[in-house]
């Protein structure tokens, strides 16, 4: 019986860690590199920050938009299957991103910085 509950509640330990993984918030994982500069209950808009060569952990993002504020950026995001894509963009660039899970790393010479505006569900109070 000890055996059972020795198992049972490794099980569980498993359960709860893969769960906070599947979740994880960047602020909370990687306040390195991102943090917030402004929240209500629609939106929460995050400044991204990266040096040179610098790699996040894996972690999730609603629906955003992303501003890109330094000049000839790539990213390399692996996502949860271990694929990975680079991803470009501009000075001044404006893109639209889907929900999803990354992990993200400045593989450049250069510093980079993208004002990231995460939306949330709409509440009762939203028009």
């Amino acid at each position: 019986m000890r055996k059972y509950f020795s198992l049972l509640f490794a099980g569980a330990a498993m359960l709860l860690v893969t769960s906070a993984a599947k979740g994880q918030d960047p602020v909370a994982v990687d306040s390195d590199h991102y943090k917030v500069e402004f929240e209500n209950d629609q939106i929460r808009v995050l400044r991204i920050t990266y040096d040179p060569h610098e790699k996040s952990v894996m972690h999730e993002h609603p629906a955003n938009v992303a501003v890109f504020l330094t000049q000839d950026q790539v990213w390399r995001m692996t996502n949860r299957d271990g694929e990975t894509e680079e991803v470009e963009a501009t000075l001044g660039e404006v893109g639209w991103g889907e929900a999803e899970a990354h992990l993200p790393e400045n593989p450049t010479d250069n510093r980079q910085e993208v004002i990231l505006v995460e939306l949330k569900s709409p509440t009762e109070d939203s028009p």
